[in-house]
This record gives structure tokens, sequence and C-alpha cells, in this order.
């Protein structure tokens, strides 16, 4: 009598199994990201949330002091900007500690160290998770290395071929421009062209593929914004 119970729920049991299924690539369970499909939420999800501008004050601030950063470097040495940084950061904590101080002298608290909840966090780096981080980098460089020497070496002929080509164009880009404008030039397309894509992927909403009637008044005020602002870009960079 047990066995027809059995065969009774057997039908239900894999019709459940088979409706979860399909749910788990499409779907997407909700630590996953969308640009990555049914693959989990890390790393590669943060960076894709960050260049969309997801989180405007995040990507605004990261966006901010990497671009301040870059144009710092275009102006002074590399030792200059690391100790203007290192100095503000002092005059921040520094300021704060006197300043905290004295509202502990004068109202006789004891609140003790402002910053002793951040030293009290153990930030040491175990020797596991050092050996981990050794051993994904070590990857990475046995792979660069293998592809330099296959390279170089003229392993094959078309690879290498293309390479010199490559680095013949590169020189005469590295005639108009040098290496921080075009870290600056990609920072700028990095933040920019997503959003713009993301904006105007939808054919059926793109200014051009609407009615003729409206096309010269919506699509000129929005592509004049956005000319002008690559325009002020690729002509003050090169200055750089």
């Amino acid at each position: 009598m047990a066995e027809p119970s059995a065969a009774t729920q057997s039908p239900s049991v894999s019709s459940s199994s088979s409706g979860a299924e399909p749910s788990a690539p499409g779907g997407g369970s909700p630590g996953s990201c969308p640009a990555l499909g049914a693959k989990s939420c890390g790393s590669s999800c943060a960076v894709h949330d960050l260049i969309f501008w997801r989180d405007v004050k995040k990507t605004g601030f990261v966006f901010g002091t990497t671009l301040v950063m870059l144009l710092s470097l275009a102006a002074f040495s590399v030792i200059s900007v690391i100790s203007y940084l290192i100095l503000a950061l002092l005059s921040v904590t520094i300021s704060f500690r006197v300043y905290k101080s004295v509202i502990q002298a004068v109202q006789k608290s004891e609140e003790g160290h402002p910053f002793k909840a951040y030293l009290d966090v153990d930030i040491t780096l175990s020797s596991e998770a050092f050996h981990n981080y050794v051993n994904a980098a070590m990857v990475h460089i046995n792979r660069a290395l293998k592809l330099i020497i296959r390279l170089f070496l003229v392993e094959d002929l078309v690879d290498s071929l293309k390479l010199a080509v490559f680095m013949w164009l590169m020189t005469y880009v590295g005639a108009v421009f040098n290496g921080i404008t075009l870290l600056i030039l990609a920072e700028l397309l990095i933040f920019s062209v997503p959003i713009v894509y993301e904006k105007y992927k939808d054919t059926s909403k793109t200014p051009w593929n609407r009615k003729k009637k409206g096309r010269i008044s919506t699509w000129k005020p929005e592509m004049q914004q956005l000319l002008k602002h690559h325009l002020i870009v690729v002509t003050f960079l090169p200055v750089l």
C-alpha cells in the first residue's frame, strides 16, 4: 500500500523540481548581477554598478577622486601628489583629534580617543589569505609571461606581426597624448559611454527613430549637450 502513495507523490515532486530548475538561469537570485546572469554578484557586479551610476553618490565620489588624482598627476610629480595627499589626510585627522580633545577638556568628559573604534578594528592579514592572494596573482603573472615569450619569440608569426603593428600605431598616439592624458580620456569614456549606451540602447526610444515631425526638436537639444561636453574635454585635455 506504500508503493501507490509513493507513485502518486513522485509526479508532484518531479514537477516541482522541474519547475524550480528553469527559474535559476533566467530569473536569477537576489544577489545575482544583471550583467552576469546567474553568476554571483561579486567584484564584477560592483564594478558594473559603479560605471552604470547605480549609486550616484558612490560613483560620483569614485569618479571625482580618481579624476582629481589623474589631473594632479598631470600637473605635478608623483612624489608631490602623494605628499600632498598624506598631508591633507593628516591635517584632517590631527585637527579632529585636537578638536575632540579640547571639547573633552572643556566639558570634562571621558569619551577617550575619537578614533578608538577604528583603532580596535583587526586589519591583520592572515597567512592563508596572503597565500590565496599570492596564488591568484601568480596565475595571472605566469599567463602574462607565457604570452610575452610567445609573442617576442615569434611562436605565431601572425600574432607577433599584430603586436608590431599595434606598437607602431601607439607611437603616433604617444606623439599626441601622454600616458596621464590617455588615462583621463579612458576614465571619462568608462564613466560616460556605458550610461549613454544604456539610455539609448532601446532603438524605439532613440531620438532618431521617433516620428519625423518631432525628430529635430527632440534630437537636437539632447545631442548638443552631449557633443558640447565631449568637445570641451577633447579640446582641453591635449594641453595636459
